[in-house]
């Protein structure tokens, strides 16, 4: 993604230029290569980058959003919040509506990040819960402000979708300001925006890499769970990280297709175990023994968000595999569902040849400990 609005920006203020892919796949990994610096060599100053990123995030957003409330042409209210476009040619506007949410889905997942960091957190149980909730509340009022903010600015939806910069925002941008000058710098916030969360996604990956590795349940689990002398992170696994995003940056430069697949496989991989667990956690809820005791707790209310969570999450996990238009043919095909069940496969194999005989899963370990 970052490769691809580094591409757009290019091309705003070199009119000869023409993107390639192997530049987005060297972009990609000059953004991951600098994400890695921040999580090996200045990991020691990963927090104070994280606050200052904090303040650029919400300073940044007044600078997106002013300059198109001030110089953007609006849409009237009825066309932009009332009428829906079928772009897909689906049968009908719901079904249209209902596939094209599952694009934006991606947006919530990244609440998630701070979940796997929890083991290097003092009162993990309490303080991560309530990182999730302040995270969550300020993040979703912006956003708010800023997707009614762009749609109505959008202005003609055609021409925005086909803009020769490959990025519909950078578009809506220009048309607002008509400065290269001032677009460039709004798209600038938007780069470092995304080059801040590869950072976090990056220190994320590789504690979630490392944790599931002691506990044996990867391949060369050895190997990967050694923290090496002298450092404070699991340099092992942030290396990994940064080979494995790598390669697959490469696939691009053989099919696009594949590598939308191989992308689409990490959000239905994600929507998946949050369905397993709210469905396990709801069950327990109602058919099991109570819940042990814990810090954080909605108490009665518990079971209705979990509900919630449930019912959103089962429709966006049903349509996130679905192809975005048709007909369908194999270039728009969402090839995600087979790459998840050969994952499924590849898993069920190691589990049963050696995973079942040494992975200790988390919650047994705790109480081995207790």
């Amino acid at each position: 993604m970052i490769g691809g609005v580094i591409q757009g920006l290019i091309a705003l203020n070199v009119e000869s230029y023409v993107p390639r892919p192997y530049h987005a796949t060297l972009l990609a990994m000059a953004v991951v290569a600098f994400a890695i610096i921040f999580n090996t060599v200045l990991a020691v100053r990963l927090p104070l980058i994280e606050g200052t990123v904090l303040i650029l995030h919400v300073a940044g957003l007044f600078a997106v959003i002013i300059p198109l409330w001030v110089m953007a042409p609006r849409g009237n209210a009825r066309d932009t919040l009332l009428v829906f476009t079928n772009s897909g040619g689906w049968p009908s506007t719901g079904l249209a509506a209902l596939i094209g949410m599952t694009s934006i889905v991606g947006t919530l997942v990244g609440y998630d990040c701070s979940v796997h960091m929890s083991e290097e957190v003092k009162d993990a149980s309490r303080t991560v819960p309530r990182t999730l909730l302040w995270s969550f509340i300020p993040n979703a009022l912006m956003f708010l402000v800023m997707g009614v903010t762009y749609i109505f600015c959008i202005g003609d939806l055609d021409s925005v979708m086909n803009t020769a910069y490959g990025q519909p925002f950078i578009q809506v941008f220009f048309n607002a300001t008509q400065s290269n000058a001032g677009t460039t710098v709004m798209v600038v916030i938007i780069i470092v925006m995304l080059t801040s969360a590869a950072i976090g996604e990056v220190a994320t990956a590789s504690r979630q890499l490392w944790s599931f590795a002691r506990d044996e349940g990867l391949p060369g689990s050895t190997w990967l769970s050694k923290v090496s002398p002298g450092w404070n992170i699991p340099l092992r696994a942030v290396v990994v990280s940064f080979v494995v995003t790598s390669l697959l940056s490469l696939v691009n430069l053989g099919s696009s297709e594949a590598l939308n697949a191989i992308t689409s496989l990490g959000g239905t991989s994600i929507l998946f175990s949050y369905f397993l667990t709210l469905s396990c956690l709801v069950w327990r809820r109602l058919f099991g023994a109570p819940l042990p005791p814990r810090p954080w707790s909605m108490g009665r209310y518990g079971i209705f968000v979990n509900v919630a969570a449930l019912v959103f999450v089962t429709p966006m996990l049903f349509f996130y595999v679905w192809p975005l238009t048709t007909p369908v043919t194999p270039q728009n095909m969402n090839w995600s569902i087979v790459l998840f069940f050969g994952v499924l496969l590849v898993a069920a194999i190691h589990y049963l040849v050696k995973a079942r005989h040494v992975y200790v899963g988390p919650v047994m370990l705790v109480k081995r400990v207790q």
